[in-house]
């Protein structure tokens, strides 16, 4: 005979398996959740290493970029001082005048080029791209005009870097750099560089003619240029190159 309490029992809590199922599944549902918190702490911890690692490599990044834009400042700055040089030896050829009147004075002289000898066509001398500042985002090159101080600025830069020795020019240019560039005392390197007597010039936007380019980005560079560390005081004139 069946005892009544034992039937009981077995209404209210079920059998021994049933219970023993319940159990399971009642640490299952446990194991999961303990298992779903530790996922989410490993995912907050891969989360943190990641963007810890995405901090450290962004300066790097920007700094390689920064390089590569200087590159090619220097590539196209250099490419419109060729083309100075260029358009005044052709001006001056011409028309017998080797002062400031036979530099250009406008960016669209140096694309337009020169005539070919004996053509009705014209010798490109410089690329539409280099006439654009990467440092500025394609924006203009700043013109720098004879006899300016920021011109001073750069000779005595050019000076302190080469040991006092001031480069050059060939030809007509060497007749130029003598009535646009200043006569200043040669400096030895001393290991203290001189710092710039201005940092702008009041004519830096003034129309006439011109003997360099320099970027009106104000940062300082990565790389140098004749020993200079910031962008505006870089200056692209064929006045100091042999």
């Amino acid at each position: 005979m069946t005892n009544p309490d034992a039937r009981a029992d077995h209404n209210i809590f079920g059998s021994s398996s049933e219970r023993e199922l319940r159990l399971s599944a009642a640490n299952l549902s446990a194991r999961r959740r303990s298992e779903g918190g530790y996922t989410l702490v490993a995912l907050l911890a891969l989360m943190t290493v990641v963007a810890l690692f995405a901090m450290a490599v962004a300066p790097s990044t920007q700094q390689q970029t920064q390089r590569e834009r200087e590159q090619e400042a220097i590539f196209r700055g250099e490419q419109v001082a060729d083309a100075i040089a260029q358009y005044y030896r052709y001006k001056a050829g011409t028309t017998g005048n080797f002062g400031d009147q036979a530099l250009p004075s406008s960016m669209d002289q140096l694309l337009e080029g020169v005539p070919l000898t004996g053509g009705s066509k014209n010798r490109a001398i410089l690329r539409v791209s280099a006439s654009r500042d990467p440092l500025t985002n394609g924006g203009e090159w700043r013109f720098v005009h004879p006899r300016t101080q920021r011109l001073i600025d750069f000779q005595q830069s050019v000076l302190f870097y080469t040991n006092g020795f001031l480069p050059q020019p060939r030809q007509e240019l060497a007749r130029l750099q003598q009535l646009a560039a200043p006569v200043i005392v040669p400096v030895m390197n001393t290991g203290t560089k001189p710092p710039p007597t201005s940092a702008t010039s009041i004519d830096d936007d003034a129309s006439g003619p011109f003997v360099g380019v320099a970027s009106r980005s104000t940062k300082n560079s990565v790389l140098t240029y004749y020993g200079i560390e910031r962008h505006d005081q870089w200056i692209f004139t064929p006045l100091f190159r042999n």
